[in-house]
């Protein structure tokens, strides 16, 4: 595995599988939302997300969280080697995503100048953690089958089911990882 594609919704655990993956593996972390938002929470140009996704992902290897199916799975899909799919329940993402803007702290995962606030923005946000998977989980995974059907899949439903996926996998030499 030197190409992994993570997705899930918000609050899954993307981005600390990813980090956790990309120190036990000794691979490099690609966190789409840096890649796509402006300060400010500004959306970019499409093909100029498309030139960053793109560049971040050139290289050999890389661990690659986020969605973002129809702007980029075009880019990311033909390359990869195993696709994770964190399935986690709703209940527990939108915990997670009221928490995480609670504690107010930066996240290696966001781009600059893009602060968690609670404001309407965020209510709108909740609302698609709410119905993820059964408003937009179906289009992404039409479109992840429809360009990638034969890339093996791993589905994680919970902490226990991460912590052994992880434990399975060969650590980089010299990692400490406990």
């Amino acid at each position: 595995m030197q190409r992994i594609v993570i997705l899930g919704n918000a609050g899954s655990g993307k981005s600390t599988l990813a980090r956790a993956l990309g120190k036990r593996l000794g691979l490099p972390v690609v966190h789409l939302d840096t890649l796509f938002w402006e300060p400010g929470w500004v959306e970019p140009d499409a093909e100029q997300f498309r030139t960053r996704v793109s560049a971040a992902i050139a290289a050999d290897s890389w661990i690659c969280e986020g969605n973002y199916a129809r702007r980029t799975f075009d880019l990311r899909l033909p390359r990869a080697d195993l696709i994770i799919w964190l399935d986690t329940p709703r209940l527990t993402c939108f915990a997670r995503v009221i928490l995480r803007s609670l504690m107010n702290r930066p996240r290696p995962d966001l781009a600059a100048g893009c602060a968690e606030k609670l404001d309407r923005a965020f209510l709108t946000f909740l609302e698609f953690v709410w119905n993820f998977d059964r408003g937009y989980r179906p289009g992404i995974e039409a479109v992840r089958l429809a360009m990638g059907p034969r890339i093996p899949v791993v589905h994680l439903r919970n902490s226990q089911q991460i912590a052994a996926f992880l434990h399975g996998l060969p650590a980089m030499p010299g990692t400490c990882l406990e």
